[in-house]
């Protein structure tokens, strides 16, 4: 099958559990910087690591950075800064060979909209030919924007009989409790984003009239429970906060007709310290199952204000105390 991603089993020796600590960091924070500069995932148990990205130079790449990391952990433990000049020093942060591809162009009443790079392009791509998608990367990639506009085309062309915008309601350092109202009404700030691109793409008006008749349909993921979705193309933001219990539980929702396309940043976790991320967690169990597509963004995507960009770097390559 076409647009599997790419991955690379690697062994670390000696099984260190010191060194190993050297290597990751603070809450693995040196593994989070490696998976935002080089766009690629990074999953461990002990010394055994996989890794899995889009491009194989990108994983290869990964891996001989990791390997060289941990010699050098042997004897210190290593910084951020340290992390960061070693990836510029050897030049891998560039190691990227993306083919190209047939451009995908998504046409709604206010326009047509294209992906902008090969990263985006492949995104578009994947989500017309597969029935479940992944969109994982920073802010301002275009994850959600463009899911939305696919999702709008998809309703305006008959496709699908509704949109199903979907997030997991899990607190970011502010408190649900003392929003005002019930649990969909005090999720509803959050699709703030989605809100945004539907109003953009379709109209107030028309989004207000289409949600009234329950065509657009705002969840939060605890709603999906027991649903079998079909004819519908369904949204899951933010999910990198999903528990693994919950993401099975919203792929399984998924019934004939349907679209599904999940998005999110998985070096931004806001669940319980030690609680694996769903969205983590599915990109190694779901790899090769065909039907499924993974999209793997990195700072080099961002299409914001430039100085956006710029952001993201910067934090890919500090994380300061506690992050």
């Amino acid at each position: 099958m076409d647009d599997l991603p790419e991955s690379l089993d690697l062994t670390l020796e000696p099984a260190d559990g010191e060194r190993l600590a050297n290597l990751c960091g603070p809450f693995d924070e040196h593994l989070r910087h490696v998976e935002g500069r080089l766009g690629v995932e990074i999953n461990n148990r002990g010394n055994h690591f996989q890794l899995i990205g889009q491009e194989r130079a990108s994983v290869e790449a990964a891996a001989t950075l990791l390997q060289t990391l941990f010699e050098l952990a042997a004897e210190r433990p290593l910084t951020p800064a340290q992390v960061h000049l070693h990836i510029q020093e050897t030049g891998m942060e560039v190691a990227e060979a993306i083919a190209p591809t047939d451009e995908v162009v998504v046409r709604t009443k206010r326009g047509m909209i294209r992906g902008r790079g090969p990263s985006q392009q492949r995104y578009l791509k994947n989500i017309v030919s597969h029935d479940i998608n992944f969109g994982v990367g920073p802010a301002g990639t275009g994850k959600t924007y463009l899911a939305v506009a696919a999702a709008v085309e998809a309703l305006e062309r008959d496709k699908v009989r509704r949109l199903i915008l979907v997030r997991p309601a899990v607190e970011a350092g502010e408190r649900l409790g003392f929003l005002p109202g019930d649990l969909a009404q005090k999720v509803d700030p959050y699709l703030r984003p989605l809100y945004d691109a539907l109003y953009e793409m379709l109209g107030f008006e028309k989004v207000a009239k289409l949600m009234e008749r329950n065509v657009i349909e705002v969840a939060p993921l605890a709603y999906m429970r027991g649903r079998t979705l079909n004819d519908s193309f369904i949204i899951l933001d933010e999910a990198q906060n999903t528990t693994v219990e919950q993401m099975k539980m919203f792929l399984t929702r998924i019934g004939f007709g349907s679209t599904a396309v999940v998005t999110g940043d998985v070096t931004q976790i806001d669940l319980p310290r030690g609680q694996l991320s769903g969205l983590r967690h599915s990109s190694e169990v779901l790899k090769d199952v065909e039907g499924i597509s993974f999209t793997f963004f990195n700072a080099r995507d961002v299409v914001r204000h430039p100085l956006v960009q710029r952001i993201v770097k910067a934090y890919d390559a500090y994380q300061g105390p506690g992050e």
